[in-house]
């Protein structure tokens, strides 16, 4: 359920910023391939999150779902150590970890002396 709430808030934030074409890269091997329609949803938990995706991605022109083992998607993995290593007295707290995003590839950034 987690998985699909992730997928369910950067599809809702896409289309909030009317992008209208988007490839969506998970680590959720399941979640990409029901998505797709290629495995079927036992969990009828995970039902309504499948049918409210589908609903969402019918308002892209074009979207494409990818999967991407977590050993190969760098910034994934490097979140998820990040919050493996954070600890904080209050267990029921997380400390928020701030992460810019910027305007043009960083590749166009042109950094001075």
């Amino acid at each position: 359920m987690a998985e699909y709430e992730a997928c369910i808030l950067g599809l809702r934030l896409s289309i909030a910023m009317n992008v209208q074409e988007l490839l969506v890269i998970r680590d959720s091997d399941l979640l990409v391939h029901q998505v797709l329609g290629e495995w079927a949803t036992k969990n009828t938990k995970l039902l309504p999150y499948l049918h409210y995706v589908q609903e969402l991605i019918k308002r892209f022109a074009k979207i494409v779902f990818k999967h991407v083992p977590r050993t190969q998607n760098a910034f994934a993995d490097a979140l998820a150590t990040l919050s493996s290593m954070i600890q904080h007295p209050d267990k029921n707290f997380i400390n928020l970890i701030p992460i810019g995003i910027h305007k043009q590839p960083a590749y166009c950034v042109h950094i001075e002396e």
